[in-house]
């Protein structure tokens, strides 16, 4: 074969990599306004990741570690976390804790 054959024959070919990845430029996700991930699907309208814009969030039992990325206790817990301090005393407000002498 000369060379201008095998110049040919070798464009021919399809390859799975290098000359495939150079067609990807066309984006199909951006950025979900209610997770912050680049999972909302443009032309679907819908968030893969959180399910936006449905009403309640998109969680799966067999995805237990991503439930877990987005469950309580990954955020601040504002109101959380002083709950079970609370729950201890009784829910008391307004009154002062009783001192406890050492006997």
């Amino acid at each position: 074969e000369t060379m201008l054959q095998q110049q040919k024959n070798s464009k021919d070919k399809m390859t799975k990599g290098t000359t495939s990845f150079g067609k990807r430029h066309n984006k199909s996700h951006t950025i979900c306004r209610r997770c912050g991930k680049a999972s909302y699907h443009i032309q679907k309208k819908q968030c893969s990741s959180c399910g936006y814009p449905a009403a309640k969030m998109r969680q799966y039992n067999w995805g237990q570690k991503a439930k877990g990325r987005r469950t309580t206790g990954t955020g601040r817990m504002r109101y959380m976390k002083t709950m079970t301090r609370r729950f201890k005393n009784g829910f008391r407000e307004g009154s002062q804790a009783k001192k406890v002498t050492a006997n």
